[in-house]
């Protein structure tokens, strides 16, 4: 037996049967079957003749009493261990204790803890930014459609931030207007023009149409014109400058050879963008309800009022009023009902009913309300002849309306008067009026503008001026786009010769005042005004500000401001003077080409020659002051290009005559700032060059505050 000092610990002898057991253990272990019992019992045999490591043998208890129930403790010594794990000292004790007192999370225990209570784990989706943007985004396009407000559009956009999913708005905006009216197209187009560059960018639009082209398989399977309405969209954005040119060759090249991208891309490439005065035809596709003639508007609302006499529905009435689409011309719908009560007396209650209805529904305003009355009113003389009783039934009608409060009460005091001029004036204003007509209808005839100044100035009426610039438009408006043209160069010239801008601004308010009446021989009156007004912005007649004062003079929330807005933001987009020049078709007949093939020759004259005021008369003969930053966004470029500042020599001698003006030259350069990085392409210092033309305009005052 070993000695007492040695007890506890191996002898060399069992060292050794030790070694061999574990070696052997770890040979059999390492065979691909499971865990050999052979090692298990080389293991208890050791410790079965061994006694568990004392020298005497004793002490120890047999491994051979089963595995199960042995356990080696952190001193090196190995006991028994209970039933599933638990005691014994120098054990962990049992890995899951289940048979916990029940009374220890007792919520009726003073001492009870509901944090102690085990955690339910509970799914929740994960939202996608993505998801919300796309759930928004059609909330703002349904929207726009529903109110036509650009502005709102813009500023819904802007808010709603997530720049980098924009150009799914392109092609969620565009595959909407396809399954919709020509009016919604127009619409989508015109929304895309207003949001580029200050919204949407380059990058956004062209990524949002090769979307549209990989994604045109499954429109076509819904709409099966869907390839076409595709290949017009992009000749339209091409058109209107938001996508360049270039984006119909890097398409071909992208999409798959024959795709039916490739197949749209080909119809925008020679069916449109190749035709003949393309551009002109390209703003004239989406006519949308503008080319429904009056005519048109006022048989279905003839037949909608018998109908609705017939059968008394009031809902079915308000229904097919709103499916007209044209709420300026709602007072034709007043005069018609008031009339169809004059004829009909017993239907008189039913008209009552059917006005007040749509009123309070908003679906008829409350001016336009005002409108039917007047109209009614000024034609009682005629309407006295078949219907003797009419004034009669007329103010019996007035008041009812007045006092069920859907015709404002001010109507009766204010019927009959137009708020031009007092009555002691009438008669010379109407001299005025006649005179100034066939003034205009000479003018148009004869394009004789020092003429037509010389008759106006003899007239000696400068009180007048503002009625002289409405009945311009008016009559322009009723006529071809030449007409409309010389109206516009008229009313350039008009301002700077003897037409205050007070003059202006006066008579595009009246204008406005009176667009809801224009609009019953021009249904797009709204449109074409606010062309005429952004026109006469970009023609330096109207300074920016002067159209916030103009919306200022005007109702809020009526169709007037509206007009302003819409001009406000054609005056402002990208490119403006060259679509603005586009829609009137040009007074001298040039297509934009043939304007940028003059300017670009004058230029290279003017490069080899050096005659300052020889080139400053050609730029005067263009006749086309508010194209002029074409001259400036070339004369740049031309200056990077030859490495010649001579270039702005010319520039600073047609600021100082007054030639270009300080917005065309502010127009050129942010013109030139918008490209230059494909300049930088072709220009290595594109970038130096520009920024020291731009200090040298500052210096020179040629640039607005706001250019940066």
């Amino acid at each position: 037996m070993a000695s007492p000092k040695n007890e506890g610990f191996l002898t060399d002898e069992q060292r050794e049967v030790l070694k061999i057991a574990v070696q052997n253990a770890e040979v059999l272990s390492s065979s691909p079957s499971p865990r050999s019992p052979t090692s298990s019992l080389l293991l208890q045999e050791f410790y079965k003749n061994n006694g568990g490591g004392n020298g005497a043998g004793g002490g120890g208890k047999a491994l051979g009493a089963g595995p199960k129930h042995v356990r080696r403790c952190h001193s090196g010594k190995f006991v028994k261990v209970k039933k599933d794990g638990g005691g014994g000292k120098g054990t962990w004790g049992k890995l899951i204790d289940t048979d916990l007192d029940p009374c220890l999370n007792d919520p009726n225990d003073p001492n009870y803890d509901s944090g102690e209570e085990p955690y339910e784990l509970v799914g929740a989706t994960i939202c996608d930014p993505f998801d919300d943007y796309k759930k928004s985004v059609l909330n703002i396009i349904e929207e726009y459609f529903a109110n036509g407000s650009i502005e709102a559009a813009i500023s819904d956009l802007r808010d709603l931030g997530f720049k980098e999913y924009h150009n799914y708005f392109v092609k969620r905006l565009i595959s909407m207007s396809m399954d919709r009216r020509d009016k919604e197209k127009e619409m989508a187009s015109v929304l895309l023009s207003s949001l580029y560059s200050d919204v949407l960018s380059p990058a956004h639009i062209s990524q949002g149409f090769m979307m549209l082209l990989d994604s045109i398989d499954d429109l076509a399977l819904d709409i099966p014109e869907a390839p076409d309405m595709l290949a017009v969209f992009i000749s339209r954005a091409v058109v209107d400058d938001i996508l360049p040119p270039a984006f119909i060759g890097r398409a071909k090249k992208l999409l798959p050879e024959n795709s039916k991208g490739v197949e749209v891309i080909k119809i925008a490439e020679k069916s449109y963008l190749s035709a003949p005065h393309h551009a002109e035809l390209l703003e004239r596709r989406w006519g949308g309800t503008t080319r429904v003639t009056v005519e048109e508007v006022k048989k279905k609302v003839i037949d909608l009022l018998r109908e609705y006499a017939e059968n008394g529905d009031t809902a079915e009435a308000c229904r097919c009023i709103r499916e007209l689409g044209v709420p300026f011309f709602h007072h034709e719908v007043v005069k018609r009902a008031i009339t169809l009560a004059m004829e009909k007396p017993e239907s008189e209650a039913n008209v009552l009913r059917l006005l007040k209805e749509a009123n309070e529904e908003l679906l008829i305003s409350s001016s336009q309300v005002s409108k039917g009355f007047s109209r009614v009113q000024e034609s009682l003389e005629d309407l006295s002849l078949d219907i003797p009783s009419a004034k009669a039934i007329f103010n019996s009608l007035t008041q009812k309306a007045v006092s069920e409060k859907w015709l404002d009460a001010s109507f009766t005091s204010s019927a009959g008067s137009n708020g031009e001029v007092s009555d002691g004036d009438y008669a010379k204003l109407r001299r005025y009026k006649e005179e100034v007509v066939t003034i205009i209808h000479e003018y148009f005839l004869s394009d004789d503008i020092p003429e037509l100044i010389r008759s106006v100035e003899e007239l000696a009426c400068p009180e007048y001026n503002p009625i002289f610039i409405k009945k311009l438009i008016t009559l322009a408006m009723d006529r071809k786009n030449r007409e409309k043209e010389m109206a516009s160069a008229l009313l350039a010239a008009l301002s700077m010769e003897i037409f205050t801008t007070d003059d202006v601004v006066n008579g595009f308010t009246m204008l406005l005042e009176s667009a809801e009446d224009t609009a019953l021989d021009v249904l797009d009156a709204s449109d074409e005004l606010s062309l005429f007004l952004a026109r006469a912005v970009i023609d330096d007649v109207l300074a920016p500000l002067n159209l916030e004062e103009i919306s200022n003079k005007l109702p809020p929330k009526s169709s007037g401001t509206e007009t302003v807005t819409m001009a406000r933001t054609l005056a402002s987009a990208c490119h403006a003077g060259e679509r603005l020049l586009r829609c009137w078709g040009g007074n001298t007949g040039w297509k934009v080409e043939d304007a940028k093939d003059k300017i670009a020759k004058l230029l290279e004259e003017f490069e080899t020659g050096g005659d300052l005021g020889e080139a400053c008369h050609c730029i005067r003969d263009l006749g086309m002051p508010f194209f002029n930053h074409e001259v400036v966004k070339k004369a740049l470029v031309m200056a990077m290009e030859k490495k010649n500042d001579k270039m702005l020599d010319l520039l600073n001698e047609c600021f100082n005559e007054g030639l270009i003006t300080i917005n065309q030259l502010t127009k050129g350069f942010t013109r030139v700032r918008d490209g230059i990085d494909d300049l930088a392409l072709d220009i290595p210092n594109a970038r130096e060059k520009f920024d020291s033309y731009v200090n040298r305009a500052r210096e020179n005052g040629w640039l607005l505050a706001s250019f940066s």
